[in-house]
């Protein structure tokens, strides 16, 4: 069973462009700090799960494309372990790791590229009122009812 999620980046610190630039349109989601999103992300993401790809604090957050869980199941995040690293935590340990990342593969943008499914535009939709983006909106990672993804890809022009 596909399951469907929402996975926010800020577009200049990692965009979607970047993601479909990259070696196979794959990139490792590193980086994620919060115990809930690594829940997600370690226990119930799996190769194949489908992606809302989020641009979140830029002029205009919204849905700018899909993206794919391309690894077989979340592995240690290895930035938790470098001490240059900006997502370095020096609690972690590597017999026990705290923090899990996942690969996403790029697999499409919205139709209108400089017109993503925009957070009010969400925030109105009475399909998409009980989305956990317009209820709890501050997780980098949430899930997503495949009612509410099927609804925003009509949305998207996908």
């Amino acid at each position: 069973m596909t399951n469907y999620w929402l996975m926010k980046s800020e577009p200049d610190v990692f965009s979607l462009d970047d993601l479909k630039k990259a070696p196979k349109k794959t990139e490792p989601w590193d980086g994620v700090r919060n115990y809930q999103a690594r829940n997600f992300m370690r226990d119930q993401m799996k190769k194949g799960d489908v992606v809302l790809f989020y641009h979140s604090n830029c002029k205009e957050p919204g849905i700018v494309g899909v993206a794919e869980i391309s690894s077989k199941a979340a592995y240690a995040d290895p930035t938790q372990f470098d001490s240059k690293s900006k997502y370095h935590d020096p609690k972690s340990d590597p017999d026990n790791p705290r923090w899990y990342m996942v690969d996403i593969e790029f697999v499409s943008k919205v139709a209108d590229v400089d017109q993503p499914v925009g957070l009010p535009e969400i925030k109105s939709d009475p399909k998409l009122a009980d989305m956990e983006l317009v209820r709890y909106g501050r997780l980098s990672v949430q899930s997503v009812k495949k009612a509410e993804f099927d609804h925003v890809k009509k949305l998207a022009g996908l």
